[in-house]
C-alpha cells in the first residue's frame, strides 16, 4: 500500500513525517545509540578512552595496536553484554510500539500477551524442578531453552483462547493475556515457595533481569528470532498506520487485516521470548520507547517501528551502565534500574500530558 492511501485517510489519527525527516530523526538516534554503547564499554573498574576501545575494535584485523588487557575487557567483558543490551532493548522498544498500535492502546506492551510471564514461568520451573538433576555445564542454556518455551506456550494459550474461525478478536486477546499473566504468576509463586535459598537467588536475578551472561550463542539465537519482527517492520508500520482508523476501514484501505493480527502477535511473540530466554525479564522498555518516540516525531508507525527500537536499544545500554557502576563492586538486576529510572520518568511525562490525553 502506498503512502498516497494512506495518509489522506490517517493524517487525523497520525501525523505522517516526510521521508527525509524520518530519515534524519532515525540517523540521529542511531548516532545517540551509538555513543551510548561506546560510553558502556569505556565505563567500569578499568575506563577506557574512545581511542582504546577503537583500537581493541580493530586489533583483530591488524589495522591498530592495542594492549592485551584493553581488547579482553572489550571483547570478552563489554562488547558482548553491550550487544546483547541493544539487541533485547531494540526488541522490546519494537515489540511494545507494535503492541501499542495493534491494542490501539498506550498502555500496551510485550507483557500484555503473557510473553514475559509464560517465559519466567519457564525459567523457574527449570530451575526448581530440572536443574539439579543436570551437568553444571548445561544449567545456563537449560534454563533459556525452558523460558523460551514457556514464553511461546504462554502466547498460543492467549491465540487459542482469543481465535474463532480463524479470526483473532483484540478484546479477547487481551483477555486471554490477563487471565494467562494470572496462571503463570501464580505457578511461578509456588515454585518460588519451594525453592531453597540458593535457587531463591538464582530466580531473584533472572526474574529482574540480566545481560551480564550475554555469550555468542544467546546473541545468535535472539538475533535469529528478532529477525521476522525487523524484516516484517515496513510492512506491519503500513497495517498499522491503517488500523488507527479501525479495522473496516483499513480492510477498505485493501489490508489483510487477520494477517497483520497474527504476524504481529507471532513475530513479537518468538522475538520477545527469545529476549526473555537470553536477559530475563525486563519491564518499562517497551512500555516507555514507543511513548518517547511518539513525543519526539508523531505516531507514523513508519517513524515509531524503527525509532522505537533504537530507543529501546538505547535505554536499555544506559540502564545496563547503572546497573554495573551503581553498587559496585556487586551488579544490580538490570530491570530493577529500568523500573527505578524508568517510573517516575514516565509518571513526569504522563503528568505533562495529562490535559492531552484527558480531553482524548
Amino acid at each position: 500500500m502506498s503512502e498516497a492511501v494512506i495518509a489522506p485517510h490517517a493524517r487525523s489519527a497520525a501525523r505522517l513525517l516526510p521521508r527525509t525527516g524520518r530519515a534524519v530523526g532515525l540517523g540521529l538516534l542511531a548516532l545517540l545509540l551509538l555513543t551510548v554503547c561506546v560510553f558502556a564499554i569505556g565505563t567500569g573498574a578499568i575506563p577506557l578512552s574512545p581511542r582504546q576501545i577503537c583500537a581493541a575494535l580493530l586489533a583483530p584485523l591488524g589495522l591498530a595496536e592495542t594492549a592485551a588487557n584493553d581488547a579482553a575487557i572489550v571483547w570478552t567483558l563489554r562488547m558482548p553484554r553491550t550487544l546483547l543490551a541493544v539487541l533485547v532493548g531494540a526488541v522490546l522498544g519494537l515489540a511494545g510500539a507494535v503492541m501499542q498500535g495493534l491494542f490501539r492502546n498506550p498502555l500496551a506492551d510485550p507483557g500484555l500477551l503473557g510473553v514475559s510471564a509464560g517465559g519466567a514461568l519457564g525459567a523457574v520451573a527449570a530451575i526448581v524442578l530440572g536443574l539439579p538433576l543436570l551437568p553444571e555445564a548445561l544449567r545456563p542454556p537449560a534454563v533459556a531453552i525452558a523460558a523460551f518455551a514457556g514464553a511461546l506456550i504462554a502466547t498460543l494459550l492467549v491465540l487459542r483462547v482469543a481465535t474463532t474461525e480463524g479470526r483473532i478478536s483484540i478484546p479477547m486477546m487481551l483477555l486471554g493475556g490477563v487471565a494467562t499473566n494470572a496462571l503463570a504468576g501464580a505457578a511461578t509463586g509456588f515454585l518460588i515457595f519451594a525453592a531453597d535459598d540458593l535457587q531463591l537467588r538464582d530466580i531473584l536475578f533472572w526474574t529482574m533481569g540480566s545481560v551480564a551472561g550475554a555469550a555468542a550463542p544467546g546473541l545468535s539465537v535472539t538475533l535469529a528470532a528478532a529477525l521476522p519482527l525487523v524484516l516484517l517492520m515496513g510492512w506491519l508500520a503500513r497495517a498499522l498506520n491503517a488500523l488507527i482508523l479501525g479495522e473496516a476501514e483499513a480492510l477498505h484501505l485493501g489490508i489483510p487485516v487477520e494477517a497483520a493480527k497474527w504476524m504481529a502477535v507471532g513475530t513479537v511473540a518468538l522475538a520477545v521470548g527469545a529476549a526473555v530466554a537470553a536477559s530475563g525479564t525486563i519491564g518499562f522498555v517497551g512500555l516507555v520507547a514507543p511513548h518517547l518516540v511518539r513525543l519526539l516525531g508523531g505516531a507514523d508507525h513508519r517513524w515509531v517501528l524503527p525509532a522505537s527500537g533504537l530507543v529501546g536499544a538505547a535505554l536499555l545500554v544506559a540502564a545496563d551502565v547503572v546497573a554495573r557502576i551503581a553498587v559496585v563492586p556487586a551488579e544490580l538486576p538490570i530491570g530493577l534500574v529500568t523500573a527505578l529510572i524508568g517510573g517516575p520518568f514516565f509518571l513526569a511525562l504522563l503528568r505533562g500530558r495529562r490535559a492531552g490525553i484527558a480531553s482524548r
